[in-house]
């Protein structure tokens, strides 16, 4: 299964984006799915997770103001992205978990939050 991250841009703080990662199959059996993202200069880092079941976890910095969701009639996750601030500028990536381990990364969407 591919993936495809997309809904990224230039936004002000405050504002709100919601990313979408369109999968080329079903995701409904894939363990867990998540978003992370990597700032300029930073290490990638886990945003948000979703399981099969619909169980979530959030990093702290995101608690509150991100919402992880998953369709699984379509094939899609969704990273709605509230309240933003300038520090959430990132590439936002999507990924599936396989087995223990999370797949490859394909491309991100830029995230620019403009102070």
């Amino acid at each position: 299964v591919q993936l495809q991250a997309s809904g990224g841009g230039l936004v002000q703080a405050g504002g709100s984006l919601r990313l979408s990662c369109a999968a080329s199959g079903s995701i409904f059996a894939i363990r867990a799915m998540g978003w992370f993202r990597q700032a300029p200069g930073k290490q990638r880092e886990l945003v948000a997770v979703i399981t099969s079941g619909g169980s979530t976890n959030y990093a702290d910095s995101v608690k509150g103001r991100f919402t992880i969701s998953r369709d699984n009639a379509k094939n899609t996750v969704y990273l709605q992205m509230n309240s933003l601030k300038p520090e959430d500028t990132a590439v936002y990536y999507c990924n599936k978990r396989v087995v223990s381990a999370w797949g490859s990364w394909g491309q991100g969407t830029l995230v620019t939050v403009s102070s």
